[in-house]
């Protein structure tokens, strides 16, 4: 990977080292932390994890008993609207 030069004036380099000194990071950790994204950042991998962590919470026999087509047909479980092709 290449390297980037960003040109900052003094006040907002001194606004960053500060960010990263707030979480005990040098300022080079810090933008390679930043660099990385956070789970926020990645909305639909975070609501994947949430219901998967939920699903291991149902017992067997209920989610043997649920519905197949339940993501494809959920206005039809949800609202009692037809069922639509897939």
């Amino acid at each position: 990977m290449g390297l980037t030069t960003i040109t900052l004036s003094e006040e907002q380099a001194e606004a960053l080292r500060a960010k990263a000194a707030a979480e005990g990071l040098t300022l080079e950790d810090w933008l390679a932390k930043l660099a990385e994204g956070t789970p926020e950042e990645k909305p639909l991998q975070a609501a994947a994890n949430i219901v998967l962590r939920r699903m291991r919470n149902i017992p067997l026999e209920i989610a043997a008993s649920m519905p197949r087509d339940g993501a494809s047909q959920h206005d039809h479980y949800i609202y009692g609207w037809p069922k639509t092709e897939e």
